[in-house]
């Protein structure tokens, strides 16, 4: 029986201070000193994964719905396995711990020529590569082990971005001191006379205004902002929208919601609402390609006002040391004095689709999964035509979406489905993956049904990468992949777990699946039979301006 407190334990415990309940990974045998005490652990639960790639994009998953998450590789070959997921995590602000169990310290010392390393005696190759997609980092000896473990919590948490922690096996199971005091987060520095000047200067800007309009996105749901804004949005006639990584951070059914901005490709509620407004508050946006259809945004800067984590903006003029929670309550405080002169919200006119008949299309595939959605429920969507197709959903009252536009790894959804499903394992989770994608990480299935996971899984099968095919080379062989069975797939990835198929090629068939899984019995895959070349409207619209920037001389 273990009686020495040791490193591994200190480490175990700040996890779990930091609500990471989960350590997902895979075993090899320079973490298995470390593991040891994650098992002996009642505050953190080991989850093991088929794949590091996977147990990257399932810590990612777990993150984005608990707040932070966490993950275990060995030394070089998991580690750099598992880069892709930690690069999509850092690129949109997830807060991962990549920890990694490094040979025992007097090895790296000599330099001795070890398995999964360069061959050269040089230990700091991968620390080095980890550090451009990380904001913090350390690399652990006994002596400096606690401190720095202090250390890269707090700035992972403080800038909600992935942070690595080489843990060699010795020092894992060096002796420390229990935490004298808890893990206090480290806070943005206010500087109190920006945070009065951007009051008043957004006061001016607001003062004469008649119609404002608030465009809030991802970076307000990671850094806490979601109950807030939805208090505000609730009290002040505000029409208000999100972009598409933000689905979910407000109550769609709100009258005052108009919609999904996407720039030039936005329905036209949105797009009014958010480009003809005297100004707009952008909450927490970033406006990348994907996300604005090829940067065709209008919003002035001489007429909006932006929240960032760290600054904020009023016009053209930045405030810096004014994180984005103060900003917020602050121009709360200035919008509720000025509220009453702007503009009532115009509620959306709800259009009733009615059932399709025929085969299955991109169109009455996403009219018939709106109409089965349900309160609470998580949804996932890969890049492609599935994320971009979700776009136009609107989501039932506690409802939320998780894409990867930014990053844009396909495949990434299947493995951060079932991360997300433990991280909520009380609401209903529904996945939707195109067949190209699912082809690169579908092993995780096989954890999913060993857990004893009920996921949704509508499997789009339109015969290849038609994403790409709608960008560059519709019937070029490039963008063909090998016709899989996939109804069989949930039996051949487990020996016992519980599973049911279907195949599905008209809204008919899909209507009566879905009616089958509002509570689902067991894992459920709904292979969805689409045409090959059919597209979403605002997929399409994005193609076609990637393709023009990456023919641009």
């Amino acid at each position: 029986m273990q009686t020495t407190y040791t490193i591994a334990d200190y480490l175990v415990d700040r996890l779990a201070e930091c609500g990471i309940a989960d350590l997902f990974g895979v075993p090899g045998d320079y973490n298995l000193q470390f593991l040891d005490h994650v098992i002996a652990s009642p505050r953190l639960r080991w989850v093991g994964c088929a794949n590091e790639l996977n147990a990257a994009y399932a810590a990612d998953g777990y993150a984005r719905l608990n707040g932070a998450g966490a993950l275990l590789t060995t030394y070089g070959v998991g580690e750099l396995s598992a880069l892709n997921g930690i690069a999509g995590s850092y690129a949109e602000f997830v807060p991962v711990l990549h920890i990694v169990g490094a040979p025992v310290t007097s090895c790296q010392q000599r330099g001795d020529l070890v398995h999964h390393t360069l061959g050269d005696g040089d230990f700091g190759h991968f620390y080095t590569m980890s550090q451009q997609i990380t904001v913090a980092s350390a690399r652990l000896l006994a002596s400096n082990a606690c401190t720095e473990i202090d250390r890269v919590l707090r700035e992972m948490l403080l800038q909600r971005r992935p942070a690595y922690l080489m843990l060699p096996a010795d020092v894992a199971k060096a002796p420390a001191s229990e935490p004298a005091a808890p893990l206090t987060p480290a806070l943005g520095s206010v500087d109190d006379n920006a945070l009065a000047a951007f009051t008043d200067a957004a006061r001016d800007l607001l003062a004469p205004a008649r119609r404002v309009s608030m465009l809030a996105d991802f970076l307000a749901y990671r850094y806490g902002l979601a109950p807030m804004l939805q208090a505000w949005v609730s009290e002040q006639p505000l029409p208000h929208a999100t972009m598409l990584m933000g689905k979910g951070l407000f109550n769609e059914q709100h009258p005052g919601f108009v919609g999904t901005y996407s720039g030039k490709a936005s329905e036209e509620p949105a797009r009014r609402a958010i480009e003809d407004a005297d100004v707009t508050l952008c909450i927490g946006t970033r406006f990348t390609d994907t996300l604005t259809t090829g940067f065709s945004h209008q919003i002035a800067a001489e007429k909006s006002i932006e929240l960032q984590p760290f600054a904020a903006r009023v016009g053209r003029r930045w405030f810096s040391g004014v994180p984005m929670a103060k900003a917020a309550e602050a121009l709360r405080g200035v919008a509720s004095s000025l509220a009453s002169g702007w503009e009532p919200v115009s509620p959306r006119t709800a259009v009733k689709a009615e059932p399709a008949g025929g085969a299955l299309t991109q169109s009455s595939f996403w009219q018939t999964l709106q109409a089965l959605l349900r309160p609470g429920d998580i949804l996932l969507a890969d890049q492609g035509t599935a994320s971009f197709g979700a776009a136009d959903l609107t989501l039932p009252e506690g409802a939320v979406l998780l894409v990867q536009p930014i990053w844009g790894s396909i495949g990434y959804t299947l493995p951060a489905a079932y991360g997300a499903q433990i991280a909520r394992p009380g609401q209903r989770v529904v996945l939707i993956i195109g067949d190209g994608a699912a082809q690169l990480t579908i092993q995780e299935m096989g954890s999913m049904l060993r857990d004893g996971q009920k996921p949704v899984i509508l499997l789009l099968n339109n015969d290849g990468y038609t994403v790409e095919r709608a960008i560059h080379g519709p019937e070029q062989r490039y963008n063909d992949i090998s016709a899989w069975n996939w109804t069989l797939l949930p039996q051949a990835l487990s020996v016992d777990g519980q599973a049911q198929s279907w195949r599905v090629s008209q809204p008919v068939q899909l209507h009566e699946a879905l009616e089958r899984v509002v509570t689902p019995p067991q894992l459920t895959l709904i292979e969805v039979m689409l045409p090959k070349q059919d597209i979403p409207p605002l997929l399409r619209a994005i193609t076609q301006a990637l393709e023009a920037r990456n023919c641009e001389d």
